[in-house]
């Protein structure tokens, strides 16, 4: 079950931030996709980040992982100002759209990303089996990529973002495409990556993934409308689902423009 806000990892003590966003604005030509958004994620957290098409989201994940330079604020990941090349291999990143070779079985493209991290063959050998099951992949590691469905794609990204055991895992709709017992399995990896202190950080459009997050960010327009653990949120709007806090969160932010 998500923490408590008073025992979440961390707690309100920063000097275990992993990832820290201070006032970040983004455009694109004149139009504002992030507008002064600050977050903190901690060591042993997962936080989801939620929020409807063309909201910010990954446009936020981006500018963590350094492939937007704030126009204004700051990123930090693990203390260092992004971009920061050298920092790209203690994230493992999932992207919302499967970067996979088709023509390689699912066994190279692990070696082949694994290679790219720096892992010895050594490593390889341990981790492949471990993350080709975790994602239920086990009996596929010599199937084309080609002949993979679109959800099986997503489970070998995911296992991709795994292989080297980075301190931070970034996951872009992370379980689009997957059945539910395999996204409870997932999700119990998940919980053992972050007891070990790693931190993770994912999008989602799936209410049952966020609810089961230690806490949430909700962003709307470029901007952060609520934030807490899921039933915090909810308490916090008087909603029933969390889906019900989020469309009451967006309902005040819209009378909150309205009345500037």
């Amino acid at each position: 079950m998500p923490q408590s806000d008073n025992n979440r990892p961390g707690g309100d003590n920063t000097d275990d931030a992993v990832v820290s966003v201070s006032h970040v604005c983004q455009s694109y030509g004149k139009t504002e996709v992030l507008h002064d958004v600050s977050l903190t994620i901690r060591r042993g957290e997962i936080v989801a980040l939620i929020g409807p098409s063309g909201s910010g989201k990954t446009t936020l994940v981006s500018s963590i992982m350094g492939m937007l330079a704030p126009q204004s604020g700051a990123v930090q990941v693990l203390g260092e100002h992004m971009p920061n090349r050298r920092l790209l291999g203690g994230i493992g990143y999932m992207a919302q759209n499967d970067a996979l070779y088709t023509d390689l079985t699912a066994l190279e493209n692990l070696r082949f990303f694994g290679t790219v991290l720096s892992m010895s063959k050594q490593q390889l050998h341990a981790a492949i089996p471990q993350v080709a099951g975790v994602v239920g992949l086990a009996k596929d590691l010599h199937t084309k990529v080609g002949n993979f469905s679109g959800g099986m794609k997503r489970r070998l990204s995911l296992a991709i973002a795994m292989i080297s055991n980075p301190p931070i895992l970034i996951l872009d709709e992370p379980t689009v495409g997957i059945d539910p017992e395999l996204r409870r399995q997932i999700w119990t990896e998940l919980r053992r990556l972050t007891g070990e202190g790693k931190t993770i950080l994912l999008t989602t459009h799936v209410m049952e993934d966020a609810q089961q997050s230690d806490r949430l960010i909700m962003i709307r327009d470029g901007m952060n409308i609520a934030e807490g653990t899921p039933d915090a949120v909810v308490r916090q709007f008087s909603a029933p689902t969390l889906e019900d806090a989020f469309i009451a969160a967006g309902k005040g932010q819209d009378a909150h423009h309205s009345n500037r």
